[in-house]
């Protein structure tokens, strides 16, 4: 069933098969992605393929400044007949959303996301409304563009178990780009794979993948690098901790495996920490790399062995 979701989404989305693979992984462990890239790459395309995979109910929240926070969870209107009030659902309220341009709104407008985000939920007038199961957050933005924008903070960046580069596709990906769009190969076109309570399940599953002690503390370990390393202005939080862990577990699943390799975690160390982790600027004179720096903690952790 995995591999038959994989070759379907590689089929409508030309691009590179790790990208494919580490969303899903997030799907599959209950994250939210950020898809950073310049515009036209298929950022949109990605979101409208997964949540067609899967059968899941797909919204998408256009993100402008004058975007208001009601637009997003909702907001309560009176009704005159009844004299009561009642619930208008905000575009949050769908099982895969995609926030197209995050940066774009204000910081009031992207703190709404915060709530269904992390706890699965919103409020508004005081009542509590779950957000419907699977749930996931997929966010875009243009790292190019610079003016009218607002940078996301700290504290919403570390919500996003993942932040995503799909890169330019390569000449024989592109070529077979255009050859779709010839045929008339559209995302309205795809049919499911699989049904959301599938992925459900899946993620029940993947909570359950084993990871031993051993592998535990090698994980802890580079989290705690992090932390001791002077050219971050902070290291990764317990959250981070525990997206770490909980993707590792859904690789694991995903490659057929009941239990979590060092290897695991060493392929999703780049993609879960580094938006999490700011540099000083002492580190951004030196020329620094957050991603190299991260490579060279992988390098001198000691791998577990049996």
């Amino acid at each position: 069933m995995i591999e038959k979701l994989k070759a379907q989404m590689q089929e409508y989305f030309v691009g590179k098969e790790d990208i494919i693979e580490n969303l899903l992984v997030c799907l599959f462990a209950g994250g939210h992605v950020l898809l950073e890239d310049v515009p036209g790459v298929g950022k949109t395309t990605l979101a409208q393929t997964v949540a067609k995979s899967v059968d899941c109910d797909f919204g998408r929240i256009q993100f402008t400044p004058d975007t208001l926070p009601s637009d997003v969870v909702g907001t309560e209107i009176y009704n005159m007949k009844t004299g009561e009030f009642t619930f208008r659902e905000g575009a949050i309220m769908h099982q895969i959303v995609l926030a197209d341009e995050i940066n774009r709104t204000s910081p009031k407008t992207q703190a709404s996301l915060l709530e269904a985000m992390a706890e699965q939920q919103v409020t508004v007038g005081g009542v509590k409304r779950s957000v419907p199961q699977p749930f996931m957050v997929i966010a875009t933005q243009n790292p190019v563009e610079f003016m009218g924008t607002y940078p996301l903070p700290e504290a919403q960046l570390d919500r996003f178990m993942m932040k995503l580069s799909l890169g330019y596709p390569s000449a024989e990906e592109e070529l077979r780009l255009t050859r779709n769009v010839l045929n008339g190969k559209k995302t309205e076109t795809l049919e499911s794979v699989i049904r959301s309570q599938d992925v459900l399940n899946i993620r029940s599953r993947v909570e359950k993948i084993t990871i031993r002690d051993n592998v535990l503390s090698y994980l802890r370990e580079i989290i705690d690098q992090t932390r001791q390393d002077k050219r971050f202005v902070y290291g990764a939080s317990p959250r981070a901790l525990l997206a770490l862990m909980r993707a590792a577990q859904a690789r694991a699943f995903l490659l057929g495996r009941e239990f979590v390799k060092p290897d695991d975690i060493k392929a999703l160390v780049l993609p879960v920490l580094a938006h999490r982790l700011m540099l000083t600027s002492e580190a951004k004179i030196g020329k620094e790399e957050t991603g190299r720096i991260l490579k060279s903690i992988v390098a001198r952790v000691k791998v577990p062995v049996e």
